[in-house]
């Protein structure tokens, strides 16, 4: 969501207490690795974001700034986006006690626009919810992107992706 360093790159998983997806969330929780801690989102300290969200980071942290977009500006990004799509009911509101969120977040290294990196960051997390509460993209969507794959590292058949 958005464009340039400031770009959010979001993955969520959503599921029951008590399944898969807690397991995921408490190993995730537990096992923090070099520039990576995961953390639960709060909306502010000691109120912490319902469903229970996991921030993982995906990109190691690189630096005072980095470190502060990334538990600041986009942990509170992913905080909001939540919260809005509790209040929009994508997520029930009933549910949000039985249920728990992992968010896998990208925040640029260069990012420097905190300000950007939170608005992004929450329209990213509501727009995924949705996205996974109406099952999209479709299976047809899919199966017709199949032949001609891209992303920002390639694009088949440009002179980069090929030998």
């Amino acid at each position: 969501m958005g464009q340039g360093p400031e770009a959010a790159h979001v993955n969520t998983v959503l599921g029951a207490r008590g399944g898969p997806v807690e397991t995921a969330w408490a190993t995730a929780l537990a096992t923090p690795g070099p520039g990576h801690a995961p953390f639960v989102v709060v909306v502010r300290p000691g109120l912490p974001a319902k469903p229970f969200t996991l921030f993982v980071n995906k990109a190691a942290i690189s630096g005072d700034t980095h470190a502060r977009l990334t538990w600041g500006a986009a942990q509170a990004g992913v905080a909001s986006g939540v919260l809005d799509a509790v209040a929009a009911a994508v997520i029930p509101p009933g549910a949000a006690d039985t249920l728990l969120l992992i968010a896998a977040v990208w925040v640029d290294p260069n990012a420097r626009d905190e300000e950007l990196v939170f608005a992004h960051n929450r329209r990213a997390v509501k727009s995924a919810l949705e996205a996974g509460l109406h099952g999209l993209p479709d299976l047809a969507s899919v199966l017709a992107a199949r032949d001609a794959p891209f992303n920002p590292f390639f694009r088949l058949g440009s002179p980069e992706s090929t030998p």
